[in-house]
């Protein structure tokens, strides 16, 4: 316990720094969006055992939400932010209503189903400006005092949303509706037979991976001042189930290491070996899997188990 707080403490420590150490910023929003996106997904994976191959679409259409209403219905951020989340929370609603009634490889596939049906949504619809998406949002200010248009003032707003979407996951698993879940995924059929009533607790677990990850959607479409298919694409689903394995599922900080692993290597790659990115980062993937079945933080906290064991 005393290393996890030593551990949280010294990233707070360097990611209130980041300016100060000569990061690009919007490349570090652009981390910590994705980093809020993989903690969402693993809300649903690691904690409630139910793996979505359409989360994009929550991801993605938050963005397109948010960017309209600022671009051509001129409201202000945090309304804007707010509704891209509520609509993203309601669109988790109804296809979780519609997925929770299968499990395992069904549940995914009718994820995937509707994640695609959302993604020709955004295709289609006039709102979302098609294959150019939505271009030019402003990222205007919070509560007209303080201006988001600098990337240093956009950048500590999307670290204070980091990090209370972080404890605010932390406390949910923590809490007896955490452990229900837990439950659940361990042995369903054990959690009905308690009495349980598991469809509503896997039902809410959806919804609110489904907010979180369309806040950090609406964030990232901040960050870039662009909402595009892209954000909405099966890829994007497969990306975040990477970063979340990659990391190590169950725990709280795998996702965030994940996803700074497979962003930053996009990024720093991409300029390099061009398309060979995917392959690479596909590689890793593999040996991750290999040699690191429970993910990097995963196996990380088994030998420190295993050590406290000797």
């Amino acid at each position: 316990m005393r290393a996890t707080t030593i551990g949280y403490g010294a990233f707070l420590l360097v990611a209130l720094a980041v300016p100060m150490l000569g990061i690009y910023p919007v490349l570090a929003m652009q981390l910590l969006c994705f980093a809020m996106f993989a903690c969402a997904f693993n809300l649903l994976l690691g904690f409630a055992g139910m793996l979505s191959f359409g989360h994009a679409a929550f991801f993605g259409f938050a963005s397109y939400v948010t960017s309209w209403l600022i671009t051509a219905q001129h409201w202000n951020t945090l309304e804007s932010i707010l509704a891209g989340v509520v609509v993203a929370a309601l669109m988790g609603l109804v296809i979780g209503a519609i997925a929770i009634r299968r499990q395992g490889i069904y549940f995914a596939m009718i994820t995937l189903a509707l994640g695609q049906l959302v993604y020709f949504l955004c295709l289609q619809a006039p709102f979302t400006g098609g294959e150019n998406g939505i271009q030019s949002v402003s990222r205007g200010s919070l509560l007209g005092l303080v201006s988001l248009r600098p990337d240093i003032n956009m950048y500590y707003f999307v670290l204070a949303v980091f990090v209370a979407v972080f404890l605010f996951i932390r406390r949910i698993v923590h809490s007896p509706y955490g452990q229900v879940l837990k439950a659940i995924r361990e042995n369903e059929p054990r959690a009905i037979s308690l009495g349980y009533e598991v469809n509503r607790y896997k039902l809410l677990a959806f919804v609110l991976s489904a907010a979180i990850a369309g806040l950090a959607g609406s964030l990232k479409a901040l960050t870039l001042s662009l909402a595009s298919l892209t954000d909405v694409l099966q890829s994007t689903s497969g990306e975040v189930i990477l970063m979340t394995l990659l990391g190590g599922t169950g725990t709280f900080f795998g996702p965030v290491l994940g996803a700074f692993t497979v962003v930053g290597l996009q990024n720093v790659l991409a300029d390099r070996v061009g398309s060979w990115v995917t392959v690479i980062i596909g590689v890793i993937f593999v040996a991750c899997v290999l040699l690191f079945r429970r993910g990097i933080v995963g196996e990380l906290l088994a030998w420190q188990q295993r050590r406290k064991g000797r």
